[in-house]
């Protein structure tokens, strides 16, 4: 099941430019985004209510721009099949096949029109429960859209990488969050290798929707952060849907790494890395950090690449503790979250303070 009256990642603001329609699919649903004359970016249904087809191969009008010889008034989106338009709240504003005394309120027909908040050059969209019923409007989030910690709100990413995942969204989110696969999985020189396992103790506390691994050293056999410089510390957070943030700490400066788990469809899922750093010399390294970057992703691919082919034969898998807990606490928020949203009651986080071992 997808996850529902819930925030997930989109797309980065600069994916949506003035002018030019977007089309993605997110929870199996066609979804069109588009950003305003004045800057807004907007999301709609991608599909023109009329014959289904999709809104983002029409065309984007602005004010004062030309439709079947009249000038439009507002941000409008066209059906490239019969010119009906949309504006960015999703009320129709126009069919042009009518005629005079064919009485129909068009502001009736509508397309759904998906929340987004926009802030720290991410854009973030809240699925319903349910799809809108024509003429209705969809219902304001219940809670705010997550904010990214360590860094200003009018931040920028400086690095990202994206690529898409062949499997169900559970199987990604349990593999960010797997702490025991790093010496087999990403084993290289400038990281660690088998023979650097040995037995950690992390602290976890609830946190929001999710969990936090709270601020300690890095591992010992964890090389990569040595080229920070400095002592930093790293502080990691899961929240629901599938949100990863890692909070490094280097004296005054700070270095936040994103990832977020979006499904696609029920057998796509799209991963994307973003990084945001205030120290400006980091950007300077950015040659050696993106490379580091996009191998610990496409590792991860590979080896989900390579678990598909194991679970063509539908096998019964297994989760143990400590190493699995974080994968546990993720199927136990799921259902949590799922069935207040099913029963109206409030989400309760049921995770507690406790310490997980384990050796990688």
């Amino acid at each position: 099941m997808f996850l529902r009256n819930i925030w997930y990642f989109a797309l980065s603001s600069r994916d949506v430019t003035a002018g030019k329609l977007v089309h993605k699919k997110l929870l199996g649903e066609p979804v069109l985004f588009g950003r305003t004359k004045s800057g807004e970016a907007f999301a709609l249904k991608d599909l023109c209510p009329h014959r289904g087809v999709l809104l983002s191969a029409g065309r984007l009008l602005a004010p004062g721009d030309s439709a079947v010889g009249e000038t439009v008034t507002s941000d409008q989106v066209e059906c490239p099949y019969h010119g009906w338009r949309f504006g960015a709240d999703g009320r129709c504003a126009a069919i042009p096949s009518l005629v005079p005394g064919q009485e129909i309120d068009i502001e009736k027909i509508r397309v759904q029109r998906y929340h987004l908040t926009e802030r720290q050059g991410l854009i973030w969209i809240y699925m319903p429960q349910e799809e809108m019923r024509p003429g209705m409007d969809t219902p304001a989030p219940e809670t705010p859209a997550p904010v990214l910690p360590g860094i200003d709100k009018d931040a920028r990413p400086r690095m990202r990488d994206q690529l898409t995942f062949d499997c169900h969204v559970d199987h990604a989110v349990i593999g960010l969050m797997d702490p025991a696969h790093g010496p087999f999985v990403h084993k290289a020189w400038w990281w660690r290798s088998e023979s650097s396992i040995h037995e950690k103790a992390k602290v976890f506390a609830p946190t929001d929707l999710g969990f936090t691994m709270v601020a300690h050293k890095p591992s010992s056999n964890s090389a990569g952060y040595k080229i920070l410089g400095g002592k930093p510390t790293t502080e990691i957070t899961f929240r629901l849907p599938g949100i990863r943030t890692e909070l490094i700490t280097v004296g005054k400066h700070k270095i936040l790494g994103l990832t977020t788990v979006t499904p696609l469809d029920d057998e796509s899922t799209e991963v994307t890395q973003t990084f945001y750093w205030t120290n400006p010399i980091y950007s300077l390294m950015k040659v050696f950090l993106a490379p580091l970057g996009r191998a610990f992703l496409r590792q991860d691919h590979e080896i989900v690449m390579l678990q598909k082919q194991g679970l063509q034969f539908d096998p019964r898998l297994m989760l143990i503790n400590d190493a699995d807990t974080q994968a546990k606490w993720y199927f136990r928020l799921k259902k949590i979250w799922d069935d207040a949203q099913t029963s109206g009651q409030t989400f309760v986080n049921p995770i507690q303070p406790t310490t997980l071992r384990w050796r990688s």
